[in-house]
């Protein structure tokens, strides 16, 4: 067994369910409900289920362009701040079994994960904590049990999933028995990773990033303290597709981010390690809008042709067998610094110089993050010197660095201090701003 040196935050290793969903990397959260044929982002429980009437409904439109964007999984807002439920609870009547739609014999929930299983896609739920229109919500512990009685069954007939979000909106002087809501969660999905805020820490796997723009702002370390207390807890950071909208608004196309955007915030949170979270809203028909659609095709073309040119794969080179592991482009192999090592370095040399401007780092993290602080170098032939063109203090799960174009023949990724062997899953070097991505 290879000796680690026991630093408290880089002997943490996350939990196989958490190395899986980091894996997942991109993902989509859906809002649709009574809002969406309301004109409203904060519904306050007074919508009639008769609201509720999509007359197109078809949650594998949805997921066609889901998977076409690139995303790996889809989050269901099964119950917003509102109360009002997508599925047919037997908990309350304030939900779908009390509309129009489908007779009062839909499910909006079983639907959508239906479908997003038939597209390859991994489903979780949301479930508000947080309910404006319950009478129960008045009495803690009343509805404590009102709500796990909810999660029970998203627990239980919907088949594994792969998130549960605990979002603390509008909670405030409100308390919840946030350890039993845990347990019951677990009691039937051992595997779920449960997204909530920091404030939350002893009962969540992930953690917010901050912010609703799909940025993480900081260098990006899993392993996060709270109380002296130290826990593996990714970020994942959610933004919407509409900028500043959640739910679907009439005569709302200027909000559309556009792909330069969405590029450069996904270079932001995937490209720093955190699994990024896009916002996506049906509109009242039950479909996505076409201009959505072309949008999120857009998006996943873009992502694959950026993945295509990987210079380190495609070109040839003299890495050796000694680095092949993570210049392969297959993230299930990965290259070991020297057992004992807290510095190393891994060269690429290319039969003839090559022209870069990004590069994408991966550290594999089933044993914990351990590299602390790094660099990337170029060969300066006439200098006959090493030139740094990019350093950081975290890679983790994903890096993406962005550098003014260079040309070399030679270079190599620095670990200029780790808590531990250092372990690369991939070092790949592109050519990226001068890909015509439209």
């Amino acid at each position: 067994m290879s000796a680690r040196c026991q630093d408290s935050a880089g002997d943490i290793r996350p939990a196989p369910y958490q190395v899986a969903w980091q894996d997942l990397e991109f993902g989509v959260i859906l809002h649709f409900s009574t809002n969406t044929f309301l004109d409203r982002e904060w519904g306050d429980g007074t919508a009639s289920p008769s609201d509720f009437n999509p007359t197109h409904f078809d949650p594998e439109q949805w997921m066609k362009a889901i998977r076409d964007s690139g995303a790996k999984y889809v989050v269901l807002v099964a119950k917003h701040h509102d109360g009002f439920c997508l599925w047919p609870t037997e908990q309350t009547n304030y939900s779908v079994k009390s509309s129009p739609w489908r007779g009062g014999k839909g499910d909006v929930v079983g639907d959508v994960a239906r479908a997003a299983r038939k597209y390859g896609l991994e489903f979780g739920v949301y479930l508000s904590p947080w309910d404006r229109h319950e009478p129960r919500y008045k009495d803690s512990a009343e509805y404590d049990r009102y709500y796990n009685a909810e999660l029970e069954e998203l627990a239980q007939n919907y088949g594994d999933l792969v998130e549960f979000w605990l979002d603390g909106a509008g909670s405030a002087g409100h308390v919840y028995d946030f350890k039993k809501i845990i347990e019951t969660l677990r009691t039937y999905q051992p595997n779920t990773v449960v997204f909530a805020d920091t404030g939350l820490f002893e009962y969540g796997d992930a953690r917010w990033v901050g912010n609703e723009a799909g940025i993480v702002n900081y260098e990006n370390w899993n392993v996060i303290d709270r109380h002296g207390y130290r826990r593996w807890r990714p970020v994942e950071a959610d933004t919407p597709l509409r900028d500043k909208h959640w739910f679907w608004h009439p005569n709302d196309e200027s909000s559309l981010k556009s792909l330069s955007t969405l590029l450069d915030t996904y270079d932001k949170t995937v490209g720093r390690g955190a699994q990024l979270m896009l916002g996506l809203a049906p509109d009242n028909r039950g479909l996505l809008p076409d201009s959505d659609v072309k949008r999120l095709e857009e998006l996943g073309l873009a992502l694959r042709k950026r993945s295509e040119n990987n210079l380190a794969l495609h070109k040839h080179h003299a890495g050796g067998a000694k680095f092949e592991a993570a210049l392969d482009g297959d993230p299930d192999t990965f290259w070991s610094a020297p057992e004992g090592s807290h510095q190393a370095d891994l060269e690429v040399e290319f039969d003839e110089p090559v022209t870069f401007d990004h590069a994408l780092t991966m550290e594999w993290l089933n044993d914990g993050q351990h590299i602390q602080k790094y660099a990337i170098e170029v060969w300066s032939e006439s200098k006959k010197q090493w030139k740094r063109i990019a350093e950081g203090q975290a890679i983790g799960h994903a890096k993406i660095d962005q550098f003014p174009a260079v040309t070399a023949q030679r270079v190599r990724l620095r670990i200029l201090s780790s808590s531990g062997e250092a372990d690369i899953r991939e070092f790949q070097l592109y050519d990226w701003d001068h890909l015509n991505l439209n």
